[in-house]
């Protein structure tokens, strides 16, 4: 089993990283949450151990980080932060188990053995296109005919929402819970308005549009005909 530690407690780390090596597997170690997410990026783990209390990038931002670019690897949240609502939020999160400090290293093999052991879930793709339309989920970059458009995190998710359910008519509703997480009509053109400033960065210098409004219906992203 290949397993990355990512804590920053030297003290912990040192003794979950020995346990797991002296059990037989293959350990490597970040310090902070941005060197773990790199790490764990390319999905080459079968199971991550994240604290979550962590510098520069805490725990919980990591692993949603990581669920959004389509990186499935089993992850454990192992951290003294171990109340109800501190479980609740960490597994709404993306976390497959939760271990609180103080522990006992049999119960944290026992689930990490666990963890593993669960059958793959179908890999997510980290890249979307659409015609010349690229979206890096990883790098949160997109291009279009290899030429960089720059986005705001709203656009962004905007652009994701769409491009994950390319071909397919997608609501006004849909997307004011999708992307806004509105449980509620807000009374506001803030949908129309988003979608007007994608269209205008996505189809620059002419080329043919790829976001349809279908009226009365919503809109389609798909490529042009």
């Amino acid at each position: 089993m290949k397993v990355l530690v990512v804590e920053d407690d030297a003290e912990t780390a040192d003794y979950v990283v020995r346990g797991l090596t002296e059990a037989g597997h293959v350990v490597d170690r970040a310090a902070d949450g941005r060197e773990g997410l790199f790490l764990a990026s390319d999905g080459g783990y079968d199971v991550l151990v994240v604290d979550r209390m962590l510098p520069k990038l805490d725990g919980l931002g990591l692993v949603r980080a990581l669920r959004a670019a389509g990186v499935r690897t089993p992850a454990l949240f192992l951290t003294a932060r171990a109340g109800v609502g501190d479980r609740v939020e960490g597994l709404e999160a993306g976390a497959d188990d939760y271990l609180g400090k103080p522990f006992a290293f049999a119960e944290l093999l026992a689930r990490l053995n666990a963890l593993a052991r669960r059958p793959p879930l179908s890999a997510e793709p980290t890249v979307l296109r659409v015609a010349d339309l690229e979206v890096d989920l990883l790098k949160r970059m997109v291009t279009r005919g290899g030429q960089r458009i720059e986005l705001q995190p709203r656009e962004f998710r905007l652009l994701e929402y769409l491009m994950r359910r390319a071909g397919q008519v997608v609501t006004r509703t849909m997307l004011l819970e999708g992307v806004w997480d509105f449980h509620f009509d807000p009374r506001t053109s803030v949908v129309e308005t988003h979608i007007s400033r994608l269209r205008a960065k996505l189809d620059r210098e002419g080329a043919p549009p790829l976001i349809h409004t279908m009226r009365g219906a919503g809109y389609c992203l798909r490529a042009p005909d």
